[in-house]
């Protein structure tokens, strides 16, 4: 597991809010105690509110919500698109001034608790990772709305999934969704979609296959 994996997969499970080991992490996820300190410190920079110590364990106890600007999902998504286009630039006065407004926008993105966080929209992923997976946003969308499933290809799996949700957590947009491959729920970041296609056919709830069976089963 590559060290942007590895962190997403540690964002994952420090999100149900309780205390984790970096012990227990470590021997789960095949590394040192000393790289997920490393870890732990990276998360902390790139605005993830982490709270603990070495010794002792980490926690994600503070909410990361949009902010108080009313904006909608699809406002903040666009200034994420945005920002992260011109990030990949080449143009560097653009480049610049993106990362200044980036600085302004998370100036007014309040977070509960936890280390003052890297600028909105260039905490652990490269511009052109982030604009990549904005492009499968629409269609992620549009599909939640109308209850139309989805053939997702990423990191070599194809899943057919019934989405349910886009969340937004330690800056980088996932979709949750029931997977009807495996038999489970799969939260897939948007960013490493390498193919989406609706498929024909439209899913109702089922008891198990909810978006608040998943909220249930994350919280407890």
């Amino acid at each position: 597991m590559n060290r942007k994996d590895r962190l997403y997969a540690l964002t994952q499970r420090l999100r149900d809010g309780k205390l984790h080991t970096a012990e227990a992490m470590a021997q789960d996820l095949g590394v040192s105690v000393r790289t997920i300190y490393r870890d732990m410190e990276v998360l902390a920079a790139s605005g993830v509110p982490v709270e603990g110590a070495r010794g002792y364990g980490y926690t994600v106890q503070a909410a990361i919500t949009l902010p108080p600007l009313n904006l909608t999902e699809d406002e903040l998504e666009a200034l994420h698109l945005a920002l992260s286009a011109l990030g990949a630039s080449d143009l560097p006065e653009q480049a610049g001034a993106a990362r200044s407004l980036a600085a302004k926008i998370e100036a007014v993105l309040p977070e509960d608790a936890g280390p003052a966080p890297a600028p909105f929209g260039f905490a652990t992923e490269s511009f052109a990772e982030a604009a990549r997976g904005f492009v499968h946003m629409p269609v992620i969308r549009a599909a939640i709305r109308a209850r139309q499933r989805l053939r997702v290809s990423t990191g070599g799996k194809s899943h057919d999934i019934r989405p349910l949700h886009l969340d937004y957590f330690g800056r980088v947009w996932t979709c949750v969704g029931w997977d009807e491959t495996e038999g489970g729920f799969l939260s897939l970041r948007v960013d490493r979609i390498d193919d989406l296609t609706p498929l024909p056919g439209l899913f109702v709830d089922e008891p198990g296959k909810t978006l608040a069976d998943w909220r249930r089963g994350t919280s407890g």
